[in-house]
């Protein structure tokens, strides 16, 4: 996969596999693997440097990320790239100057938090030829509006707000929804609703795709099991036992061996 028509055309036609992507290796690795398309997510702040909120990733750094991935990439996979925190809320210029950091990077689409109250800064964007998809559910941009990280969307009138808010993306012309910690259930509508992919994280399994952070997956993230979460390789393990293993070669003086030396 990779194009925005691709991503679209898969609609009701096989489920789609998303990955997050930061650094140029990881980029690498997915650019060897069937995923289909990978996410430089402003959880690069967050995974990557430590920050306790995604709010210190700003355009410049987004874009500087999003440039090693399309490296990484080599042109094999689609790639969609975060507006990170206020940068859709301080009107259309700015985030035309946003959208133009990122797909020079290398973005074939960018992904925005919420749609209320800057639906005109989406619409603006699409007709600029800059294809779109919103971030709906659990926003980590909102935590603090929103009291922590907490499943969203558990009550009637909550749920009835997300799938208001999914319908006014598509309207607005959104080629994506991310939906993130809703129930099954309201995830499950809002698919059937839409002409458009919804990929899922913690959003159950009737969503048209999935998308998992990269060390996440791997088991690269140490002490962090969110019930979303599926470990797919003991990658962290295989990390430890080789790090371990080189310290002790280096103790016991068994490296460097002839063979390694000049």
């Amino acid at each position: 996969m990779k194009t925005v028509l691709e991503f679209k055309a898969r609609k009701g036609q096989g489920r789609i596999s998303m990955s997050t992507a930061y650094a140029h290796w990881e980029a690498r690795w997915l650019a060897a693997s069937p995923v289909d398309c990978v996410l430089v997510g402003d959880s690069v702040a967050t995974v990557v440097d430590g920050e306790p909120t995604t709010f210190a990733a700003t355009p410049e750094v987004m874009a500087r990320h999003t440039a090693a991935v399309a490296r990484g990439l080599g042109g094999s996979k689609f790639i969609i790239a975060d507006f990170p925190f206020l940068a859709a809320r301080k009107g259309i210029v700015p985030a035309v100057d946003c959208a133009t950091l990122l797909m020079r990077a290398g973005a074939h689409a960018v992904k925005i938090e919420g749609i209320d109250g800057h639906e005109d800064v989406i619409r603006h964007l699409v007709e600029s030829g800059v294809p779109v998809i919103i971030h709906l559910g659990l926003t980590p941009q909102s935590v603090n509006a929103l009291g922590g990280y907490k499943v969203q969307g558990k009550t009637e009138a909550a749920a009835e707000e997300i799938i208001t808010q999914a319908r006014t993306a598509e309207a607005a012309g959104a080629c994506g929804v991310v939906l993130e910690c809703v129930p099954s259930e309201v995830a499950q509508i809002i698919t059937v609703a839409l002409a458009i992919p919804v990929i899922g994280i913690g959003a159950g399994p009737h969503t048209d795709g999935q998308v998992l952070v990269f060390h996440d997956l791997l088991g690269l993230n140490l002490g962090f099991a969110p019930r979303f979460v599926r470990t797919f390789a003991e990658a962290g393990a295989t990390v430890t036992a080789g790090l371990s293993a080189y310290a002790a070669a280096v103790a016991d003086g068994s490296f460097p061996s002839a063979k390694e030396s000049y």
